[in-house]
């Protein structure tokens, strides 16, 4: 979470409210960092529940209630932003479309290698060549999303193939997204329930998709898989039947 914090630290759009949607970690050890000096410049919200097993699209919703601006980026809390991650969500930002962007993943031996203080001098971001290196003989993958370009060409050669939504890193505007009723909570595991479930009712509530590959960049750190069980796709077969942009298990319960 430090790495992460100080990735927003250096953004290069300061403005912004940053909201932590905490599923069930021990209330002392967010509310210690929140004490951490470094962190005093941004503006941060803390969202919590109990530990009551895997419940993210629930402490989402409650998240997007919780958020006083009108457009919403979402990201996961082992990634950290490009310098320009919110910059570029914001300003290719437009009604009735969700953007989505792309994230390096980076190995356990570059995770490892990176400080707080690394990340605050430039770290990811400046050390393309050393992560380009462990991405041919080490275990970094998906190297190649982690260049950003700035050339209006590059960016449009780079982003002509359709991207499905990628669940952290992703924004629109709050109202698309209370139209249809946010997360579906019934996904209670890994997988596609925050992500292609989303894209599914954004775009058959004709919201249209635009992918920010090379654009909107994010570093994943590394950590071990976590399962991803079957009954999420069952769910999400069930929801591709019912044609229906709203969820009944969203952030206002039918």
């Amino acid at each position: 979470m430090y790495l992460v914090l100080a990735g927003f630290i250096k953004q290069s759009r300061k403005n912004f409210e940053l909201i932590i949607a905490d599923d069930g970690s021990p209330k002392s050890m967010i509310e210690n960092l929140l004490k951490d000096q470094r962190f005093s410049s941004l503006s941060i919200k803390h969202v919590w529940h109990e530990d009551k097993g895997f419940r993210k699209n629930k402490i989402l919703n409650a998240s997007i209630q919780k958020a006083e601006g009108e457009y919403l980026i979402f990201i996961d809390g082992d990634c950290i932003p490009h310098p320009k991650f919110i910059e570029e969500h914001i300003e290719n930002s437009k009604q009735k479309v969700v953007l989505t962007g792309r994230r390096v993943n980076l190995s356990e031996k570059f995770t490892n290698s990176l400080t707080f203080e690394s990340v605050m001098k430039g770290a990811p971001e400046n050390k393309i060549l050393t992560l380009i290196i462990d991405g041919i003989f080490g275990k970094s993958f998906d190297v190649e999303k982690g260049f950003y370009f700035k050339m209006k060409y590059l960016r449009s050669f780079f982003n002509k193939k359709k991207r499905g939504l990628l669940g952290c890193n992703f924004s629109l505007f709050k109202s698309d997204m209370l139209d249809i009723n946010g997360f579906d909570e019934r996904y209670e595991a890994p997988s596609i329930g925050e992500d292609s479930d989303v894209q599914f009712r954004l775009e058959f509530n004709d919201v249209k998709v635009k992918s920010l590959n090379n654009i909107a960049v994010q570093y994943h750190l590394y950590h071990n898989q976590q399962p991803r069980p079957k009954k999420n796709l069952l769910l999400f077969e069930q929801v591709q039947k019912e044609n229906s942009p709203f969820t009944q298990y969203g952030i206002v319960k039918q």
